[in-house]
């Protein structure tokens, strides 16, 4: 159970009845419970429509990685909606941040990475499936269906662009955008083509997870050429024709420095926040293109 990964200062827990156990400060873990290990009084708090995390440094060869995904964040997630002993997938692997989580709180990990420095570096990271090809050809690997699904896509080529927040890690000869691979989503020019491409790939998940699980996309609006691209917006609306859109969520990340943009000339919003999509597998929303 989840609950037990807490560091608690009380006593040991008891049970109240046939069907719950109580954990003193964390509340009281019901037995029927059917999607994960949390208490009543934690799974309340996880759906709080925002939260505020404030992700460890990276260190050694994460810091490759331009964009890697906080260790924590996808803890939070895995957490609620799996069970130990339970499958979770990234079809976009990284440096494997998903297969390390796993690892750490007890399920099983498969994910898959294009390039392969950072399948390298995943491999490093963790003992779980980790395979190295294009997510757009799941079929190929040896993947079995899962009761999560977890991911991040590159927020389209916004790494490309980003010179203010990535000048530190150009003078320290750190990547700032992920490759110059043609298959690499980010190098699609063109936005409709690079949203059309990104649907493709979570429909195509769908037959990898199990009816009734979720899957959950770390995403945000991208802005480019002065105007806002509904990233988050769009993929929420179209991926409803394939999963039932159930929330989002918002990471407020009030860590991250201020920056000057447009000063004295025009508006240009600091994107202090990320937008976690929750998408569920029901059939009756299940349509084929």
């Amino acid at each position: 159970m989840a609950v037990k990964n807490e560091k608690i200062h009380i006593n040991l827990p008891q049970k109240i009845d046939e069907n719950y156990i109580d954990f003193g400060e964390l509340g009281r873990y019901c037995k029927n419970n059917k999607l994960n290990e949390l208490t009543g009084k934690q799974w309340i708090k996880f759906t709080k429509s925002w939260f505020i995390l404030r992700p460890q440094r990276r260190l050694g060869n994460e810091l490759l990685h331009p964009a890697k995904f906080p260790e924590s964040l996808v803890e939070r997630y895995i957490k609620f909606f799996t069970k130990e002993g339970e499958k979770v997938l990234d079809p976009m692997a990284g440096t494997g941040t998903v297969n390390f989580v796993c690892e750490k709180i007890e399920r099983y990990g498969y994910a898959i990475e294009l390039e392969e420095k950072y399948y390298n570096i995943g491999k490093a990271r963790s003992n779980q499936s980790l395979f190295l090809g294009d997510c757009r050809n799941i079929q190929e690997f040896n993947i079995p269906k899962v009761d999560f699904i977890i991911t991040s896509p590159p927020y389209w080529d916004s790494l490309k662009r980003n010179h203010i927040r990535q000048l530190k890690r150009k003078k320290r000869g750190l990547d700032t955008e992920y490759s110059s691979n043609e298959k690499n989503l980010e190098n699609i020019e063109d936005y409709n083509n690079f949203l059309n491409e990104l649907i493709d790939i979570y429909k195509n998940l769908k037959l990898w997870l199990k009816k009734k699980k979720y899957l959950v996309v770390v995403v945000n609006n991208i802005y480019k050429d002065g105007r806002l691209y509904p990233l988050a917006f769009d993929l929420a609306s179209k991926l409803g024709n394939y999963y039932t859109l159930k929330d989002e969520q918002v990471w407020c990340q009030d860590d991250k420095r201020l920056v000057a943009l447009g000063i004295n000339n025009a508006y240009v919003g600091n994107r202090h926040h990320v937008y976690c999509l929750i998408f569920r597998k029901e059939d009756k929303s299940m349509k084929t293109k």
